[in-house]
């Protein structure tokens, strides 16, 4: 390499031509600081897109962070709360059946339910989903056994309302359900309801919930009331001086239909009453 170099400026007007020697030593140095101060700046430019990247990203795993934990803390509240309505079902449930006295949960409905497994901030958000997912499967079940068990109270109750019991009228037996003596052949004959005997106009009262399936007049019972209750059951209430309802009309228990009299074959005012079943006449003294 020479030991010198020679650099000359030419001015555009023509003036004087200048040369600037240049030992081979400066230009060396020259060239390295050069050489330095290029490497000095592609590293910080280098570091600085690192940074920026890494800012970045750091911001955005903080960002994501923050998002997964709202995210938990909305999954745990949401746990919690279906927690709280399945433990609710379960009391209710149980209560119902022990009240109505039905059998234990079937099998195959959920009794108890568990917490949630030490894991990963990921793996948490995860398995409370599936822990969530789960509850409400079972909630659905637990619903579906207590609308069975609704079901069956309602029919319960409807069975129990239309099931006669009780007294019709305030009065006392004078002839029992079964064969008796006939007051008007003197032969032996089924008598098939009570006879209770009260004043004329005494209440008589449903004694189950029903419609009135007939209001007539019979030569041999009088004036009438037959009640339909459902469930097979008809009531008769025979030998009144008044009926007070109409066919087609709906009567509670309680409900007053007629009053005591002594109308068709009769020899003093009393009630007939009889509890029909599937058709068949049954003792009525077992329901009143």
């Amino acid at each position: 390499m020479a030991r010198r170099f020679s650099v000359i400026f030419v001015p555009e007007d023509n003036g004087h031509v200048r040369r600037v020697r240049i030992r081979s030593g400066v230009v060396k140095s020259a060239l390295c600081c050069c050489l330095i101060v290029a490497g000095l700046f592609a590293f910080f430019a280098y570091s600085y897109f690192n940074f920026t990247v890494d800012r970045d990203e750091l911001q955005r795993l903080r960002f994501a962070t923050s998002q997964q934990r709202q995210t938990l803390k909305s999954l745990v509240v949401d746990l919690e709360e279906v927690h709280q309505q399945m433990n609710a079902l379960a009391e209710t449930e149980a209560r119902v059946r022990q009240l109505a006295n039905l059998e234990a949960v079937p099998q195959g409905i959920p009794v108890a339910i568990g917490g949630i497994s030490e894991t990963g901030s990921t793996e948490t958000v995860d398995e409370i989903q599936r822990q969530i997912n789960k509850l409400q499967v079972e909630i659905e079940l637990r619903r579906q056994s207590q609308e069975g068990v609704r079901n069956l109270l309602n029919d319960q109750v409807s069975l129990s309302r239309a099931t006669p019991q009780g007294w019709p009228t305030k009065g006392w037996l004078t002839s029992y359900f079964g064969m008796r003596k006939s007051p008007f052949t003197g032969r032996r004959v089924m008598h098939e309801g009570l006879d209770i005997a009260a004043r004329v106009g005494t209440p008589v009262v449903a004694t189950a919930d029903g419609i009135v399936a007939r209001v007539k007049h019979s030569s041999d019972y009088g004036k009438m009331v037959i009640v339909d209750h459902g469930y097979g059951y008809r009531t008769i209430f025979a030998h009144n001086s008044t009926t007070l309802v109409t066919a087609g009309q709906r009567v509670k228990r309680g409900d007053i239909v007629a009053k005591v009299g002594n109308t068709g074959k009769s020899t003093g005012s009393h009630l007939h009453y009889e509890l029909r079943l599937n058709g068949v006449p049954i003792d009525p003294r077992k329901t009143l």
